[in-house]
């Protein structure tokens, strides 16, 4: 395969793992970023919601601490979702894989085929 298949990932994730596990099975071997260890930058970000084709509000992470200490209950914009990301990566939902110039949330782990069909 020449095409890159990547995954943003977390390794303390279920659903992360799920989604490597069922790409391998798939007989392709991803390029891993573990986006906790190795955030992405503001522009790669912006790159990831365009291949999404979903605002960022959308990918927040709800559940987590940060989230509901400094966010929960405030509109922010594009910019501004971008910056937190930066801060806190761990507002990224996960995983994300990107194959080409499409993406998906891989929520449930199944999502992930939509990206290895053709």
């Amino acid at each position: 395969m020449s095409e890159t298949l990547r995954i943003y990932h977390n390794a303390r994730c279920s659903k992360s793992r799920a989604a490597c596990a069922l790409v391998r099975e798939q007989g392709f071997e991803p390029e891993v970023v573990e986006y906790l260890k190795s955030p992405p930058s503001r522009s790669e970000l912006a790159e990831l919601l365009r291949k999404l084709g979903m605002p960022a509000v959308s990918i927040v992470r709800k559940g987590e601490d940060i989230y509901k200490s400094e966010y929960q209950g405030r509109e922010l914009n594009e910019e501004q979702w971008l910056d937190a990301f930066v801060k806190h990566p761990i507002l990224i939902e996960r995983p994300i894989v990107v194959r080409g110039e499409r993406a998906v949330v891989a929520r449930p782990p199944e999502r992930v085929l939509e990206l290895l069909r053709d």
